[in-house]
């Protein structure tokens, strides 16, 4: 009986990573590691399964809904409850390690972490339910400077990734409570309200102030929240229209929108002081040279339950969705330690983020065009000993070198090597090992030369590092 072929494709939502998708990520990931460690970020990993109360009810229902919870085993597997789930994300881990090691870490703990999570979410573009998240966090300070700082980390990530189309969008908590407030929404209708305003960039204020109204936001409340949404996407438009792309000329739309959040909010306490903190914020990020890449947006709410203050958004010109956010969470450590702990953090989509340069090309050439320096051939079946050792010489002088595996043909490796993208190979025939040398053969020239065998290494690291590889 002929078997059944067995479905190969990986489970919906996860993938398989090639050799050059793994170079890509790894790429990426080097940079962010570089980058993060310059601000004096530390590494930190946690496991891949958390018991089960450490994730539900920290990311809001919508959240619960989409942690992947593994069954309890063995005798209690029937009884089709769960007790442990795999990680949703960094963040709540990471309350977790503080919480159990608090008296271990530094007063101002500077963690980065960069580990898959997992989502039982639709899948779309860019969009997998095992994913990569990046996070910069730091924990204990209330000042806004950290805030200021993880912007400027972020940002330093992009541009050396190559990304000069970027804009943070910055916005905080306590700013839409007050909006809400004074708008005279309900407080059992501010979530409502919330995840009807995040809808702003794609639905626009035709679309929201519908979610508004399907949500029962319907009175008074919902004209002066839209009135004053419309103000801000009017001055948006003027500014788009006027390409507002500067340090100076962004900055005096910043100003535009706080003067805008001031009238609108008044004596509200708890919107005034978000206000506050979103000034300072400004002010710092001018400190740190990144003004032009920070744009105040009101209507970025971000759905996580979470936050407590600032929130931050990265959006790129033409792409649906963001590459990052973050935010303020100073409560969330306490569920775990029972005592507050100021924390602000911020991640990175390490998928989005390869999706996108893979698109544009930003990736180097180089980098996923090979695995090997040089390819050391076989000669025959006699002379494999010597080219295993030829191999080993080479690797010992730090280059990558790949040993074909079988006495074929030498025009057999040639094209192996050349579909491989690998840009040298040697050959050493009966007269080469005569006069102790060996041939090179540059496979991008078709050049082919003679040298000692001591000199390879010495040849083909100038060779490599050559822009004409002669």
């Amino acid at each position: 009986m002929t078997p059944v072929p067995t479905k190969t494709q990986p489970a919906r939502g996860m993938r398989d990573f090639l050799p050059a998708d793994v170079r890509r990520r790894q790429y990426v990931i080097n940079v962010i590691k570089n980058v993060y460690e310059r601000y004096g970020f530390e590494p930190l990993e946690t496991p891949a399964v958390e018991n089960i109360e450490t994730l539900l009810g920290k990311y809001g229902d919508e959240g619960n809904q989409l942690i992947f919870k593994i069954l309890k085993r063995g005798e209690h597997e029937k009884s089709g409850e769960a007790d442990l789930a795999l990680r949703y994300d960094l963040t709540v881990p990471l309350a977790r390690v503080v919480a159990q090691y608090q008296n271990e870490l530094p007063k101002f703990f500077k963690r980065y972490q960069i580990q898959p999570v997992w989502r039982a979410d639709r899948p779309a573009r860019g969009r997998f339910r095992e994913f990569y998240q990046c996070d910069v966090d730091v924990l204990g300070s209330r000042s806004m400077l950290v805030e200021a700082e993880i912007c400027s980390a972020a940002s330093d990530v992009l541009t050396t990734l190559g990304f000069n189309d970027f804009t943070v969008r910055l916005n905080h908590r306590s700013v839409l409570t007050g909006l809400l407030e004074q708008a005279g929404v309900k407080r059992d209708k501010h979530a409502d309200a919330l995840i009807a305003l995040d809808k702003m960039d794609k639905a626009g204020p035709e679309g929201v102030a519908r979610e508004l109204n399907e949500r029962g936001i319907v009175d008074e409340s919902a004209v002066k929240l839209m009135r004053f949404f419309e103000g801000v996407a009017g001055a948006e438009r003027a500014a788009n229209l006027l390409d507002l792309d500067g340090g100076e000329t962004r900055s005096a739309f910043n100003a535009d929108i706080l003067g805008r959040l001031v009238e609108f909010i008044g004596t509200n306490e708890t919107g005034a002081k978000g206000v506050d903190d979103l000034r300072q914020i400004l002010q710092f990020c001018r400190a740190s040279g990144i003004a032009a890449r920070i744009k105040l947006d009101p209507t970025l709410a971000r759905g996580l339950a979470y936050y407590t203050g600032a929130i931050m958004e990265i959006s790129v010109k033409d792409l649906t969705g963001s590459l990052g956010g973050g935010g303020r969470y100073d409560n969330l450590v306490g569920m775990f330690a029972g005592q507050d702990v100021p924390a602000c953090g911020f991640s990175l989509g390490l998928e989005r983020i390869i999706v996108v340069m893979a698109e544009r090309e930003m990736f180097p050439a180089k980098l996923v065009s090979t695995s090997a320096d040089i390819m050391v051939s076989v000669w025959n079946s006699e002379s494999m000993v010597d080219s295993i050792a030829l191999a080993n010489e080479l690797r010992r002088a730090g280059l990558r070198v790949g040993l074909y595996p079988e006495a074929d043909k030498v025009g057999k490796q040639f094209k192996y090597a050349s579909e491989q993208g690998i840009p040298f190979v040697t050959v050493v025939g009966d007269d080469e090992r005569a006069r102790g040398e060996v041939a090179i053969k540059n496979m991008r020239t078709g050049e082919q030369r003679s040298v000692k065998r001591e000199a390879v290494a010495d040849a083909i690291r100038t060779a490599l590092n050559s822009t004409t590889q002669v």
